[in-house]
């Protein structure tokens, strides 16, 4: 018998002292092959050249494998590391993480990087990947590590060592005559980087903090096949195709301006979507037993430390002083929400109440992460607060999950649902968290929806339920979110009278349906490309004219149109017909209506669809009833009556 007991799967083996994980995965796993690229020995991610000195049990973590990726793609960066200080001697190295689908490495350069600085990169990182090298691991005092890096003229590095405790091991990667600080684990070689691209190049201030200096990041993404990359690019270029920002300005819809960073504009055209996704928020609301309301946007410093968001949140809220009293612009609706509450005394018989809220909240949200309407720093929470009896929890929760699926629904989205648990940073007993989460959770599993748990990411007060939608090119983006909160109750001192005439604490459900009106209204132009369902479409009929005698007939379609309730314009302009047709098109209208003699004579309209072409020439009366329909039934396909 052997000194080691190593476990993998159903099988125990023994081996001599000592062996390294690579031999061990040969042993066990000879199906494997090369595509092992790192261990998790008892847990803890390492290298796959890791000597293994005692009793353990493993996993091989494979491509397959999320941390794979991640080890793939950490070790990329590293190698566009050293391809750029190849290049550019006097470059600086910051830091260089793997990110989901890819990786990035900032640096401080004498010279902004260029296109063709990108292309001598890949060039000199395809010739390191060629030599193979291997990635080794050793390790230093913090105060070794410190000369070696000072020697090197790396203050970054030095910035981030010195940040460590004085007890600190260091570790350090090197491939070929390259070093870099690094925990790792990293892949065995450089060859093992079978398809790599770099995409872009940024700004990024070192270590985000806007007071410090500006680096430059190149960000890039690898794969373990040439396959998978080339696929991964065409969806790039998709994602760019639908990019909401450029939809944004080519359909006028809504612009971001210099003179407010992160606060978007809307346009008329944008206003109309808009107003649509609201209108059918506050019929489902209504329907559903909601009251609407609507809070301040500055509210006292006072009520933000009740809540906690002072202590919790106090760095993505922005102040002001009124009458030299502290206020804070509201990152959150649910403190305004309470005072409503507590205004006037209740009575268990309210219960279950529904408060629900178009609120407008401001968030500090760093300039790197700005990003059209998917990261502004206002938007537009479609809240809800729910005061409810502790035998209510259930039953709420299973009504909130299908008032959001059934939206979704409407929008033919799929989603993932996730658990998230108590966070790190959290207010409240493990007792009152363990009991909100096991509501959540029972929810979940008596309507049956599938879900998986996300440790440590609920909010400070209370765990949640997010709902994850998955738009037509595969992305996922976080909308709906469901928290059940017995802090807040406690914090503000709520109470209901009971049917023993007693006073009691009430609980709490925070959620939000379609999360941020402003991000919905962004998933919604990437997932249909700007080519929305008619019933949201800014303009859905175009009455285009074939000369200008055929003007005042088209007029007088488009004021039928508008009469019924349909948003129609006409083209006016004395361009040719074919012009006319591809502006709309361009415009992504739903429908366009060809008008000349034939169709002035018979009273008609010839009907062209943005996507199915030619739909022949119907009379108006049956056109009007067809779209008419096709809005009022909120179709995602649209002109299945054609």
């Amino acid at each position: 018998m052997g000194d080691i007991a190593v476990g993998y799967g159903e099988k125990k083996e023994y081996f001599k002292t000592e062996i390294s994980g690579r031999e061990v995965a040969a042993r066990l796993a000879p199906e494997l092959g090369d595509s092992v690229l790192a261990l998790e020995v008892d847990g803890e991610l390492k290298d796959l050249n890791t000597p293994l000195v005692a009793d353990c049990s493993l996993r091989f973590v494979t491509w397959d494998d999320a941390e794979g990726k991640r080890v793939l793609r950490h070790s990329a960066a590293h190698v566009m590391a050293q391809a750029v200080k190849k290049i550019f001697p006097k470059a600086k190295l910051a830091i260089g993480p793997a990110i989901e689908d890819g990786f990035y490495y900032d640096f401080a350069v004498p010279h902004a990087f260029t296109p063709e600085d990108l292309e001598r990169i890949t060039a000199e990182m395809e010739a390191i990947i060629k030599e193979n090298l291997a990635f080794s691991r050793r390790e230093l005092s913090r105060e070794e590590a410190l000369a070696y890096f000072r020697e090197q003229g790396e203050t970054y590095k030095v910035e981030l060592i010195e940040d460590l405790p004085a007890e600190a091991t260091i570790s350090l990667y090197q491939q070929g005559d390259f070093v870099d600080l690094c925990a790792g684990p990293h892949v065995p070689s450089t060859g093992y980087i079978k398809a790599f691209k770099l995409l872009s190049v940024a700004g990024a201030y070192w270590r985000g903090d806007e007071r410090r200096e500006m680096l430059q990041r190149i960000y890039g993404t690898a794969f373990f096949s040439a396959f998978e990359l080339e696929e991964y690019i065409k969806l790039l270029e998709e994602a760019a195709r639908r990019d909401h920002r450029k939809l944004g300005r080519e359909l006028d819809l809504f612009s971001i301006q210099e003179e407010g960073p992160g606060f978007p504009f809307f346009h008329p055209k944008g206003m109309i979507l808009r107003n649509e996704l609201e209108a059918f928020w506050r019929e489902e609301h209504a329907r559903r037993g909601y009251q609407e309301i609507r809070t301040p946007i500055i509210l006292s410093q006072e009520l933000w430390q009740q809540s906690g968001h002072w202590d919790h949140y106090k760095e993505n809220m922005y102040f002001t002083e009124i009458d030299e009293r502290g206020f804070a612009i509201k990152p959150m609706n649910c403190p305004g929400c309470i005072l409503i509450y507590k205004s006037r005394s209740h009575s268990y018989r309210e219960f279950p109440m529904r408060l629900a809220e178009m609120g407008l909240v401001h968030r500090h949200e760093r300039a790197g992460v700005l990003h059209g309407l998917m990261r502004v720093r206002a938007f537009t929470q479609d809240d809800a607060h729910l005061f409810i009896l502790p035998s209510q929890i259930t039953e709420e929760i299973k009504g909130v999950i299908d008032l959001i699926t059934s939206l979704y629904k409407v929008f033919g989205f799929s989603y993932q649902v996730e658990l998230s648990t108590k966070p790190e940073i959290a207010m409240g007993s493990d007792e009152a968290w363990e009991e909100a989460t096991s509501a959540l959770r029972r929810a979940l599993e008596e309507t049956g929806l599938q879900y998986k748990v996300n440790e440590g990411d609920g909010a400070f007060y209370g765990p949640k339920i997010d709902f994850h939608l998955r738009d037509s090119i595969g992305r996922t983006w976080q909308c709906g979110t469901i928290q059940l909160d017995f802090q807040m109750p406690e914090r503000f001192d709520l109470e209901y009278v009971g049917a023993d005439g007693e006073r009691h604490r009430p609980v709490m459900i925070h959620r939000t349906a379609l999360g941020s009106i402003e991000r919905f209204i962004g998933i919604l132009i990437e997932h249909h490309a700007g080519a929305f369902p008619t019933w949201l479409a800014p303009v859905q009929v175009r009455v285009l004219p074939i000369t200008d005698r055929h003007l005042s007939y088209a007029q007088d379609v488009a004021a039928k149109l508008v009469a019924a309730g349909v948003r129609a314009e006409v083209d006016e302009r004395n361009e040719k017909i074919g012009h006319k047709i591809r502006d709309a098109q361009l415009q992504k209208v739903p429908y366009m209506l060809v008008v000349g003699d034939k169709e002035v004579a018979n009273e008609a309209v010839a009907v062209r669809h943005r996507e199915r072409g030619d739909l022949g020439t119907k009379s108006l009366v049956d056109f009007m009833q067809g779209i008419k329909e096709e809005i009022d039934t909120k179709a995602i396909e649209g002109a299945t009556w054609c």
